[in-house]
């Protein structure tokens, strides 16, 4: 357990991630449950991750794997990851961190990376793991939520539009 407050990392952060919904997939109601991924979920964990790296065009070395993997379970990292899981087997992930804000008193929660595996999109579960971080960042008394997408991703813009409002900025940034 992290933490022993409320604010992100305690374990009342922790167990609000626990959401149990039902979706619909080919006419049948499955059920699916969001949770922090456990330390011995990294075989399950790794192959999303690497899908959505792939996903991006982009890679990381073996160490910088280890080093993401490690800072989602260091007390002292404001990094966590749920995971969408339906009968038990892991479908989808969501990394998201906590910073500070000039601009207000509760923290800001950056939804960093969000993937669900090829043969469980489209049944609610991207949605369920937005919303999932949501709920955390209301939890504990974050003042947003805000993520980043590529232009052309137009099937996950449109889920985006649905939940939250476009910011009207563009990002820039140098690379080191």
């Amino acid at each position: 357990m992290r933490g022993t407050d409320n604010g992100p990392g305690s374990a009342a952060h922790r167990c609000a991630s626990l959401a149990l919904r039902r979706v619909r997939d080919d006419d049948v109601w499955m059920s699916i449950v969001i949770k922090p991924i456990g330390k011995d979920e990294r075989a399950t964990w790794e192959p999303l991750w690497q899908g959505y790296l792939r996903f991006y065009k982009s890679s990381q070395t073996p160490e910088e794997t280890e080093v993401t993997w490690l800072r989602i379970f260091e007390a002292t990292e404001p990094m966590f990851a749920l995971g969408a899981y339906a009968d038990e087997k892991l479908l989808g992930i969501v990394h998201y961190l906590y910073h500070r804000s000039f601009w207000t008193v509760g923290n800001y929660c950056y939804l960093q990376d969000l993937f669900v595996a090829e043969e469980a999109r489209n049944r609610g579960l991207a949605r369920a793991l937005i919303e999932a971080v949501m709920a955390e960042a209301r939890l504990v008394g974050a003042s947003r939520v805000h993520w980043l997408t590529q232009e052309d991703n137009a099937t996950a813009r449109a889920l985006y539009d649905k939940l939250a409002d476009k910011s009207g900025f563009i990002q820039y940034r140098k690379i080191f």
